[in-house]
């Protein structure tokens, strides 16, 4: 057994089990006896109590995390910095890692996929807006319940330590696959260090596989900086173009050329998601000419991995600190390594382009798409290859959406991933729209699809217009239209429907209510309960429909009613504790002259001490003590679920003296 499990820290959090061992921290099944809980806590190995610069950085970045609010992060509760134990009291997960999970599937559907993404994008999204990047986003950190909900973790610890590891060994092996380019070349860094791990992740789960493996974390680091990886189709032909291009964007080892934000690629998933055959199109600079682009799908389909160069100049973050820092030794060993790498890459990328030049053996005659369809092309596999860029002209003698012209021209050379622009029909021949009112709904829909007219059927209450036959259109008959216009067809229901008001039952018991909805010739609908509304139970509140209203007999009429109970309202009290304090203080609340909570705080960590309350009725007091004597007492009042302060003292550090002459304070003091 270690040495934790078993005891008790701070007198409140009972240690089970341990459960977790990462590269920084021991993490623990704890059970917190004041808020009756099961936690994890997470314990700062003994290696790193003496490091004080670590210690600082800790105590910042735990205070940032702490701010931290959303259903897919790990909530933080509490956090303890003594001299011989520093730990981290977090929301328990019963669940998996998502490495676990992976490990077991192998490989998952693409839907999974960007089911778990959208959860990780949207606590990232939340997380960077607050300011704090993970910077070690990796499916270790990521935990999987039962019901699919994703919860993000570990934010904070693994951003620093990059200061007490100077060289890239295989401890690094677990986080080093998912870094980003720059934080390989130690670099600073920003949230599109965050989105490139994502991506890393997402490109895992819908291929199975990583997209840079190696025997050494140096070579894989390496391998994220220079090399390309292979498309996720070739891997599994099954993922659709969309969800690959958005894969190789986040992978972007440039951070210009990545989504910018979590939010960004948040918007083209969920575009994604309801059109599943879009595409995309992303286009990059491959040099400095701002006319020459390349795509970022097809460049990588249509050549040959690179041996570990990217063709293009990296763009350095600015240094937010002029004074220069020496470089780490995997700095140096990654530079030296990647300048080998550089020299023997150029060596084979002006023979590649010498025989480039050599050859048009991969030419294809471009086919004739004039005539056909967009769609038509679009869908087509043969043509998968080629690169549509669409423009519209208007030509009444052709249909809608038929190829008017392309450039080049049918029967043109080309290579098969060539950029081929079509002019499509937005208008085609024009046609008049006739009078349907003589016919019925079928009729005038029958006439409208032979026009190539597209319709909507929209009901109106007409005496003199036969059921089921046409009142009229809009646009009215005679209108010249295009071909594809859509018409509104509006076609009579016959004479009115009888029509009654809601009874005011507003205040009758639910049974009277009833009988006097069935009287009026209208169905009791859904009965609902309301809490809070100072009337007793089943009397009614409310009716939908209000009363008086004129609704068609038959219609349904639901009923809210009271509960006759008060719901449990939450009082949220902000303590700010006195400043100019670095010490540890012991606070101690009481609900009447019941303690609820015991806790130590320091403000110098934090000047502001959240407590929440819950109650359905009735005031009680609350008194808060700093070091056993008063410093804040109020009023809640929870049947209003409000609070008044009403008394305040300013904080008096206790000594030995004054304790044995008044002893301790208690709220009836």
């Amino acid at each position: 057994m270690d040495k934790y499990t078993g005891k008790r820290l701070d007198g409140r959090y009972e240690i089970h089990e341990l459960i977790g061992s990462g590269g920084m921290a021991l993490v623990y099944r704890a059970y917190d006896e004041i808020d009756d809980r099961t936690v994890a806590i997470k314990i700062l190995k003994d290696e790193f109590l003496g490091n004080d610069e670590f210690i600082r950085r800790f105590k910042n970045e735990s205070k940032a995390i702490a701010v931290l609010s959303h259903p897919n992060i790990v909530k933080v509760f509490d956090v303890s910095f003594g001299d011989r134990i520093q730990y981290i009291v977090e929301e328990y997960i019963d669940g998996i890692t998502l490495k676990e999970y992976l490990d077991q599937q192998k490989e998952i559907k693409w839907k999974e996929a960007i089911h778990f993404t959208i959860q990780i994008l949207r606590a990232l999204q939340h997380a960077h807006e607050k300011g704090i990047v993970h910077r070690d986003i990796k499916p270790q950190n990521i935990m999987l319940l039962q019901d699919g909900t994703i919860k993000v973790t570990d934010f904070g610890i693994a951003r620093f330590s990059r200061s007490e590891t100077r060289t890239m060994t295989d401890k690094a092996i677990g986080s080093v696959h998912y870094i980003a380019p720059e934080q390989a070349r130690g670099d600073l860094t920003d949230e599109k260090a965050d989105i490139y791990s994502v991506g890393v992740m997402l490109y895992e789960m819908i291929t199975g596989q990583l997209p840079f493996e190696a025997d050494s974390a140096v070579s894989v680091a390496i391998m994220q900086l220079q090399a390309d990886p292979k498309p996720p189709k070739e891997i599994n032909p099954g993922i659709p173009d969309g969800l690959e291009e958005i894969t190789l964007k986040a992978m972007q080892k440039n951070p210009v050329q990545r989504y910018q934000s979590a939010a960004e690629m948040l918007r083209d998933i969920e575009e994604f998601r309801r059109n599943p055959s879009i595409r995309f199109q992303y286009k990059y600079f491959i040099d400095e000419k701002p006319t020459k682009y390349i795509d970022a799908i097809n460049t990588v389909r249509g050549a040959e991995q690179p041996v570990y160069n990217d063709n293009y100049e990296y763009e350095e973050e600015p240094v937010r600190n002029p004074k220069k820092k020496k470089k780490s030794t995997a700095s140096l060993v990654i530079s030296g390594i990647a300048a080998a790498f550089v020299i023997v890459a150029i060596g084979f990328g002006l023979a590649a382009l010498f025989h480039s030049c050599n050859s048009s053996a991969n030419d294809v005659p471009l086919p004739n798409f004039v005539g056909k369809t967009y769609d038509e092309v679009k869908s087509d596999p043969q043509y998968k290859n080629f690169k549509f860029v669409t423009e519209t002209k208007n030509d009444t003698t052709q249909k809608a959406g038929i190829i008017l012209s392309q450039n080049p021209p049918a029967g043109t050379m080309v290579k098969p991933d060539t950029e081929v622009t079509l002019t499509i029909n937005a208008g085609g021949k024009m046609v008049t729209i006739p009078d349907l009112t003589k016919n019925t709904q079928d009729e005038a829909i029958s006439i409208l699809k032979q026009l190539n007219l597209t319709y909507e059927i929209l009901p109106v209450e007409d005496t003199n217009v036969i059921k089921g036959y046409v009142q009229n259109t809009d646009p009215p008959a005679g209108t010249q239209v295009s071909e594809g216009t859509k018409v509104s067809v509006y076609v009579s229901t016959g004479g009115k429907t009888e029509k009654v008001a809601v009874p005011a039952v507003i205040d009758e018991t639910l049974e009277a209510a009833k009988k006097d909805i069935l009287a009026a010739g209208l169905v009791v609908g859904k009965i609902t309960t309301k809490d809070d509304t100072n009337k007793a139970k089943d009397i009614v509140i409310e009716t939908s429909p209000l009363p008086g209203v004129q609704v068609a007999k038959g219609s349904s009429v639901s009923i809210i009613v009271s509960s006759g109970k008060k719901s449990e309202k939450t009082i949220e009290i902000y303590v700010h504790l006195p400043k100019n304090v670095t010490h540890d203080i012991n606070l101690k609340v009481y609900l009447g002259n019941e303690l609820q909570t015991e806790k130590t705080v320091n403000p110098s960590y934090n000047d502001v001490c959240p407590l929440t309350f819950t109650g359905s009725s009735g005031q009680k007091k609350l008194t808060i003590q700093l070091d056993g004597n008063k410093y804040q007492v109020y009023t809640l009042d929870f049947s209003e679920g409000t609070f008044k302060q009403e008394e305040s003292y300013p904080y008096t550090e206790n000594n030995s003296s004054s304790e044995s002459v008044s002893g301790p304070i208690t709220p009836a003091d």
